[in-house]
């Protein structure tokens, strides 16, 4: 775009100076060794207080969607020159103000070299862009940008890239939206300078839009060829920012024939159904659809308007998508730029998630380790997977609007080249490693995908272990940019939970992590499904059976505490004063004790076990059915032969362990012995036995009893089939 009267300038200078924030980490700013007679100055790295960060788009009003990309703002003479600024990655000092030597921030060759990913696809893939308002220099801000990086060439003459409307039409068949031409918006822009009342606003309003959403479609145009070469590009701009015309746009991208859609933008979920959802656009089995999860934190804490707050974003929060949260690079890199850390982004903006308010998540994000914890319950937790978001280690991005501009001492200086970073740049990052790897391949919703990968090899991603994008509420550190509170401070918003907190594993920041390489963006084979399957199975089964033995436990030491305070009430009771003889009934010399479940493995379901007087009684604790006996079990006919167990005994004791089957006989449910009982002698403390009988379990219900001499009895029930 071409630039802007002085006079609008000088309102998008003042807006600019409302949205500048506190500055943010001071990340990947350690370089390598220079040559030995490289000046210090040109190596040493600007701290983070010589930027800030602005919004490249103004906040929505409601029914709009926010574009979610942030700008890095040099605010000194230092930084703008662009020699060692914040978030380098070259090799060597940068000595001139170059894109191509990393003077702006990430290059593809970084990209690929931090997130081991290859340059072109093997198949054929076609990478939707779904933004709003028209750019008329898109193509041409590309063609620079390429240019500059020696990526192949991608144009409308060679069907690489072509911008449509939210109908589907091109500038050919049909009219793309406002500003369908640098002459038209220069109208809007006098009208904007000239005009009073509801004409100036409303003109000035919409040129502020278009800009910012063009300097939007710059960074997602660019991030994607610069990650997937070979991949076709289109662009489906919305007539406007509304949900109504986006919705329209994605339903277009998809009857483009895009394999992957990617959505940089998002609002507050609140008032979204499981209804209007699942027929939503989103729900495009197929199709790879990402979404960036927002920019302002957990909830929205951080965003501007109140009403936003305390929503995780739409669509992100749709179990359809690929949501994708925001990290921030860790530095210096290692040899030739490969991966040094991530943590999650929570600085001068804060990578978005939450819990959703009314959508459910779906299985495969159910079924993870421990997903318990996490905090959301049955509710759609976000994200799925993240990238690298934070501005301050953001990516070079060329666009021609005076966006990337700056004034100083009464000069314009015309650069063109921003650091741009936010969510915004995340998803169409995590949608062009989608593309590298083929797409869908078949999988209805591909964040399952993710999943499977993750729970099958988890080293094919970065698993992200530090930070929380929780609130912080303290003032942020403008030296060096890092938060004013620790992680755990900050994940007091979600009472420490997963849900805003890394762990190992999965975690609302940052999903399943980041991408290390295309392996677990690749559809899983049969098997590997399988065998996640049964460990998720097997996994889940012990957790279950470790809470029943936990509250066993509890019952019984209550129990106990019970039998003593009564035992001690009767004593006192009968105590004669005097120290003379005791009244009351005498001890017999033998006792019974009923198993706390009733369970020996005969059909009447109890028991009873005389004592001998001053013999000890044996406690039975921590049976649970062992991890491989789980997984061959939930098999087809497994035998009983498979059906190992674990316990814990309080001193060494023979003990008896059998199996009953739940039939009906005569028109009653009860449980009959299965051939296989065996008598054990066990040690004092932790045992592992199985039973031994070679006959087959039939589909049904099972339950394993341990009976062991002078103890009470405890039993697992279980399901084949």
């Amino acid at each position: 775009m071409s630039v802007t009267p002085t006079h609008y300038r000088t309102k998008i200078g003042a807006l600019r100076t409302v949205l500048a924030s506190a500055v943010t980490l001071l990340v990947l700013s350690v370089l390598p060794c220079a040559s030995a007679g490289a000046a210090e100055s040109a190596v040493a790295p600007l701290p983070a207080s010589d930027y800030t960060v602005r919004h490249v788009c103004p906040a929505p009003a409601p029914g709009y969607a926010g574009c979610l990309a942030l700008e890095l703002v040099p605010k000194t003479a230092a930084a703008r020159a662009h020699n060692h600024p914040l978030g380098i990655t070259s090799s060597r000092p940068i000595m001139a103000a170059k894109a191509s030597e990393g003077a702006f921030g990430l290059r593809p060759q970084d990209l690929h070299s931090i997130y081991d990913l290859p340059g072109t696809a093997a198949t054929a893939q076609t990478i939707a862009l779904v933004d709003a308002y028209n750019d008329p220099n898109a193509e041409a801000d590309l063609k620079a940008y390429d240019e500059e990086f020696r990526l192949p060439e991608c144009t409308g003459a060679n069907k690489c890239f072509e911008q449509f409307n939210q109908k589907g039409q091109n500038a050919e068949t049909g009219e793309l939206p406002f500003p369908a031409s640098n002459e038209a918006r220069e109208a809007k822009e006098t009208t904007c300078e000239t005009e009073t009342g509801a004409a100036k606003e409303a003109a000035c309003e919409e040129v502020e839009e278009a800009v910012g959403w063009g300097e939007e479609m710059s960074l997602d145009i660019e991030v994607s060829h610069a990650t997937c070469e070979s991949c076709k590009i289109i662009l489906v701009e919305a007539d406007s920012a509304s949900f109504e015309d986006l919705d329209e746009a994605e339903q277009a991208a998809a009857a483009l024939g895009a394999t992957e859609i990617s959505n940089s933008w998002g609002g507050p979920e609140q008032g979204v159904t499981a209804r209007e959802d699942n027929a939503s656009p989103f729900n495009d089995p197929g199709t790879v659809i990402t979404a960036s999860a927002g920019d302002d934190g957990y909830l929205d804490w951080d965003a501007e308007e109140g009403a936003e707050k305390g929503f995780a974003d739409y669509p992100a929060s749709s179990p359809h998508v690929v949501a994708v949260g925001g990290t921030r690079l860790q530095g210096p890199l290692g040899p030739g730029g490969t991966w040094a850390g991530e943590t999650v982004w929570n600085g001068d903006g804060a990578g978005g998630g939450g819990c959703s308010v009314t959508l459910t998540a779906a299985p495969w994000q159910q079924s993870t380790a421990d997903w318990e914890s996490v905090g959301c319950g049955q509710h759609r937790a976000v994200a799925d997977v993240s990238a690298d978001a934070d501005p301050y280690t953001g990516v070079a991005v060329y666009d021609s609007s005076f966006k990337c501009e700056y004034e100083e001492g009464g000069v314009v200086h015309v650069v063109h080249w921003c650091t741009i970073g936010g969510t915004s740049l995340a998803s169409p990052l995590i949608a062009s490693v989608f593309a590298l790897a083929g797409g869908a391949g078949g999988v209805a919703y591909p964040a399952e995908t993710l999943y499977e990968n993750e729970a099958e090899d988890p080293t094919t991603l970065h698993d992200i272990v530090s930070g929380s994008n929780g609130e912080c509420t303290q003032s942020f550190n403008k030296e060096d940019g890092l938060s004013g509170c620790t992680a755990l401070q900050e994940a007091a918003s979600c009472s420490e939970k997963a849900i805003c907190l890394a762990r190992e594993g999965y975690d609302g920041p940052t999903g399943v992590g980041t991408p290390n390489g295309i392996a677990a963006f690749e559809p899983v084979s049969e098997e590997a499904k399988r065998k996640t399957e049964e460990k998720r199975h097997a996994e889940k089964q012990l957790r279950e059976e470790k809470q029943r033995e936990e509250e066993r436990q509890r019952e019984e030491k209550k129990q106990e505490e019970e039998a003593a305070a009564k035992k001690r009430e009767e004593e006192a009771a009968t105590k004669n004063p005097g120290g003379g003889s005791t009244t009351g009934t005498s001890t017999t010399g033998a006792g019974s004790i009923s198993p706390a479940n009733g369970a020996t493995g005969n059909s009447s379901g109890t028991t009873t076990l005389s004592i001998a007087a001053g013999a000890p009684t044996i406690k039975l604790t921590a049976f649970a059915l062992t991890p491989s006996a789980l997984l061959a079990l939930n098999r087809a006919r497994p035998k009983v032969s498979n059906v190992g167990f674990a316990f814990t005994l309080s001193a060494a004791a023979r003990v008896r362990a059998s199996i009953a089957k739940r039939v009906r006989v005569r028109g009653r449910e009860q449980w009959v012995l299965v051939p296989g009982s065996v008598t054990l002698a066990a040690v004092k403390g932790s045992n592992r036995r199985h039973l031994t009988s070679s006959n087959g379990l039939t589909p049904g219900s099972y339950r394993l009893t341990l009976t062991p001499e002078h103890g009470s009895a405890r039993s697992i029930t279980f399901q084949i089939g």
